[in-house]
């Protein structure tokens, strides 16, 4: 009985489809007659070449993208894979300079030094690990804090470790904590450190140290460096925090922070002090100057390398996406630049507080207690607000 109760009402929504089509064609039809549709015709091509920029990083990175574009494979203008240009890069020796940029960039011989040498290099991602630490991560660490520092700075390491950077169990979460180095070369003045650096290593077990020329515009080489190692040591943790040697964290609340999250948010969290409508500065004086002919172009959202919280499943999709983004000379610009490729921005957190706080405030341990970073702080500041914190006796209203 169901069985023909079922069909005979199909048999009734057929019928009054088949009714309102009829009906519909024939008011169409009637206007057609009084009013004949019109042909509608573009003014303008549909689809049209992208228009190219003159900028290097821009060039760079369209070569990128039309080298992993799956519809793109053969540029039938010339007969040759879109892969040519990325793969005759590709085999020059490991992290040789590619010469050939200076005649690529029509101002390349007026650029500043650190500019010849980024655009020379851009194209080195690999570079040989001097000091690693496979045992870092044995426990799965529910926070690994990956500390951005360059090898004089010996006084801000040992501050984090005795401060908000000490490894093992806190709030019964497991912590781990590395340090992450490159070269200080005598090129940038620096003195000779090895010997101590590798005293420091073998005592704390917390350096991470690779063979390159650890600068300013090479921060984004330490980001994907980092992200390889993590990638090969360290895929368990469930969260990563990243930021410089010169920031105090206060990492019991970052704990608290991460417990509360739902595991939806968790997967795809990215949090810190996001920077929104930025484009690159022209002026040469400011330490952030990008010149025209090197990227032209707005900046999509990135939160400030002073340091930012994201998960672990995260770091594995920003290294493998950060294969398909060319190299940028600021670090936290090419995160954002990666986040954009995986289709996901970072996400405003007011504890993170990378242009510091209110002068009158920074004295009042009351300030920092639902702070999770502040921006910047002295190794003596550093043990003196964590000493704050850390006071039972402490009373906040």
């Amino acid at each position: 009985m169901q069985c023909c109760t079922l069909r005979l009402l199909g048999l009734m929504l057929m019928v009054n489809v088949l009714i309102f089509v009829m009906v519909s064609v024939s008011r169409n039809s009637g206007q057609d007659k009084k009013h004949p549709a019109k042909l509608l015709v573009p003014s303008e091509k549909f689809w049209g070449p992208a228009v190219p920029s003159g900028a290097y990083w821009n060039q760079e990175q369209r070569k990128l993208d039309d080298s992993h574009n799956p519809i793109l494979l053969v540029d039938n203008s010339s007969g040759n894979t879109l892969h040519d240009s990325v793969n005759n890069t590709a085999s020059l020796a490991p992290c040789a300079p590619d010469l050939s940029v200076a005649t690529k960039i029509k101002d390349y011989n007026s650029l500043p030094q650190r500019f010849k040498d980024f655009l020379m290099y851009m194209k080195c991602r690999l570079y040989p690990m001097v000091v690693d630490q496979p045992h870092i991560c044995k426990d799965k660490p529910f926070l690994l804090l990956a500390i951005k520092s360059l090898a004089p700075h010996f006084d801000r390491r040992q501050a984090i470790r005795e401060s908000w950077g000490r490894a093992g169990q806190m709030a019964n979460y497991t912590v781990a904590t590395v340090f992450l180095l490159g070269n200080a070369t005598e090129v940038d003045y620096f003195p000779q450190l090895s010997d101590m650096l590798m005293y420091e290593s073998s005592r704390h077990k917390d350096l991470l140290i690779w063979d390159y020329r650890d600068s300013f515009f090479n921060l984004t080489v330490k980001e994907v460096l980092f992200l390889d190692w993590f990638g090969r040591r360290c895929p368990e943790a469930r969260f990563v925090f990243k930021g410089d040697d010169d920031v105090f964290v206060n990492t019991p609340r970052v704990l608290n922070f991460l417990n509360t999250l739902t595991p939806a948010r968790a997967k795809d969290l990215f949090v810190g002090d996001v920077i929104m409508n930025a484009g690159p500065h022209r002026d040469k004086r400011v330490k952030y100057y990008i010149p025209e002919s090197m990227f032209v172009g707005s900046y999509p959202p990135y939160a400030g390398g002073g340091g930012f919280l994201y998960s672990g499943d995260l770091a594995l999709r920003l290294r493998n996406i950060s294969r398909l983004v060319s190299l940028y000379p600021i670090d936290d610009v090419y995160t954002g630049m990666c986040l954009r490729k995986l289709g996901l921005s970072p996400v405003k957190h007011q504890g993170f507080k990378t242009f510091d706080i209110q002068e009158k405030y920074r004295e009042n341990p009351c300030a920092y207690r639902s702070l999770m970073l502040v921006h910047s702080r002295t190794p003596q500041q550093m043990i003196r607000i964590w000493k704050w914190l850390r006071d039972p006796k402490l009373t906040c209203q």
